[in-house]
């Protein structure tokens, strides 16, 4: 998932990604704001899936 593609969903990626993981914070989510490494490793962290693991997750919601 590139930078634009992230960026231009993201809002309704943030809401499916709460709703599957209730214990994810808006603080999580606000990886997204120019730290995408971040992010994804946040995802992982909370979700236990690899990186790409996360990747594929958000392009399938």
């Amino acid at each position: 998932m590139d930078k634009l593609e992230l960026k231009g969903s993201w809002n309704e990626l943030k809401g499916k990604v709460k709703q599957a993981y209730a214990d994810m914070t808006d603080d999580d989510l606000k990886y997204e704001e120019g730290k995408d490494d971040e992010l994804y490793g946040r995802l992982q962290q909370k979700t236990g899936k690899t990186r790409e693991g996360v990747i594929d997750w958000l392009r399938s919601l």
